[in-house]
C-alpha cells in the first residue's frame, strides 16, 4: 500500500501533469490512506501464537486512480469481515487481545487515566489478565499510543471524538470486571466492591445509568399476552450477557471506525460524503487496485464457527488464485495454437 500510494503522489508529475496547487503533505489522500493502516490494525489485530501483529479481521482496500491525470491517486474503499469479536472477552496465554486495549492502558495521559479510570497494569482487567503478555518484544504500547492517537488526527477525527472513541474502549474493559453472584431469591446480582466500581465506571463512560445497566445483565425480558415479564438471570447467565455486550460494543466501534476511515479517504479528494462502506465518487469514476488482507488457514485443538468462516475463505480464494493464474492461462494457451493441452 505504501508503495501504490507513492507512486501515486507522484505520477501526475511524471506524465507531464500540472503541479499540484497544494503539497499533499500529512492532508492528502494519500497520507490519509497510509494512516488508516495502523489505526485500524490497532483496533483490529493482536498478538497469536505465531504472529506479534495478526489480522483479526478480513480487509479489502480498493485504491482509485484516475487515468487522465496520469495514474494519480483519488481516494480509497476499505471493507471488513470477520472481525474476530470473541478476541475482546477471551485470549488464551500467552497471546493478546486487541492491541489497542494495551497501548490505552500504558499510554494515557494521567488526565485521561483518571477520566476513564485506568489501572496502572493490564492485569487490573479481567479481560486482558487471562494472558500474561502485556508487552510485545521491541515495541512500547506507549509509543504505539501515541502513533493511534495521530493516525486518528490525521483521518480527521477531533480531541472530543478520539476522547469519546477511547472512553467506549475503556468502557468494554470495564465490563469485564463486572462480577455477578446468586443470591437467595433475585437471581444474579452484581458483586460487591470492585464489580461495583467497575459497573460504575463502564456506565459512565457509557452514558447510562448504572442500575439499568445492571439490570440488562441480570435480567431477561420475556414478551406475553399480558405485558413484558422480567425473568432473573443466574450469575453464569448474567456474565453471559455481559459478554455479549462487550463484543457487541467493540464491534460496532470497529464498524463506525471504517466509516469515518472511508469517509476521510474519500472526502480528502473528492469533496464527496460518499464514505459508507463501498467508497463514494472515486469509486464510480475512477480505475481501481484491490488489496486484500485475510486471516490465515487456522486449525486448534478447538475450533469453532470463525474458523470455519475463515477456512471456507482461504479455500475460496486459492480456488480463486488458481482459476486465473492457471486454469484461465492454460485456455488462452490452447486457444492461441501454443501447443499447450489440456489435461
Amino acid at each position: 500500500m505504501a508503495c501504490l500510494t507513492h507512486l501515486g503522489s507522484h505520477s501526475g508529475t511524471m506524465h507531464g501533469a500540472a503541479e499540484p496547487a497544494e503539497p499533499l503533505g500529512v492532508s492528502g489522500v494519500e497520507q490519509k490512506i497510509l494512516e488508516s493502516n495502523p489505526l485500524l490494525e490497532a483496533f483490529g489485530n493482536a498478538k497469536t501464537l505465531r504472529n506479534n501483529n495478526s489480522s483479526r479481521f478480513g480487509k479489502y482496500v480498493e485504491i482509485f486512480f484516475d487515468p487522465a491525470a496520469g495514474g494519480a491517486i483519488t481516494g480509497a474503499a476499505v471493507r471488513t469481515y470477520l472481525l474476530e469479536r470473541s478476541r475482546v472477552v477471551a485470549v488464551n496465554n500467552p497471546e493478546r487481545s486487541f492491541h489497542i486495549f494495551y497501548q490505552l492502558v500504558y499510554g494515557a495521559s494521567p488526565a485521561d487515566r483518571a477520566a476513564w479510570r485506568l489501572p496502572k497494569s493490564a492485569s487490573g482487567f479481567a479481560y486482558l489478565a487471562r494472558s500474561s503478555c502485556f508487552e510485545l518484544p521491541g515495541q512500547s504500547n506507549a509509543e504505539e499510543y501515541q502513533h493511534t492517537r495521530r493516525a486518528m488526527a490525521h483521518i480527521g477525527l477531533s480531541e472530543q471524538q478520539q476522547s469519546a472513541v477511547l472512553g467506549t474502549v475503556a468502557a468494554v474493559l470495564h465490563l469485564g470486571n463486572i462480577a455477578f453472584v446468586d443470591s437467595e431469591h433475585e437471581g444474579a446480582v452484581v458483586a460487591d466492591g470492585a464489580s461495583g466500581e467497575a459497573l460504575e465506571a463502564a456506565a459512565e463512560l457509557l452514558g447510562v445509568d448504572p442500575g439499568p445497566l445492571a439490570e440488562v445483565f441480570t435480567k431477561r425480558q420475556i414478551q406475553t399476552r399480558e405485558g413484558p415479564i422480567m425473568t432473573p438471570l443466574s450469575a453464569q447467565a448474567a456474565a453471559d450477557a455481559r459478554d455479549s455486550m462487550a463484543k457487541v460494543v467493540y464491534a460496532r466501534l470497529f464498524e463506525w471506525l471504517v466509516s469515518v476511515v472511508n469517509t476521510a479517504v474519500d472526502e480528502a479528494h473528492n469533496g464527496t460524503s460518499g464514505g459508507g462502506s463501498t467508497g463514494g465518487a472515486a469509486a464510480q469514476q475512477h480505475l481501481s487496485i484491490g488489496l486484500l488482507d485475510i486471516y490465515g488457514f487456522e486449525s486448534f485443538d478447538v475450533n469453532d464457527l470463525e474458523q470455519l468462516c475463515i477456512n471456507l475463505t482461504n479455500e475460496k480464494l486459492q480456488q480463486h488464485f488458481n482459476q486465473h493464474v492457471f486454469k484461465w492461462e492454460q485456455v488462452m494457451w490452447a486457444a492461441g495454437w501454443m501447443g499447450c493441452r489440456n489435461r
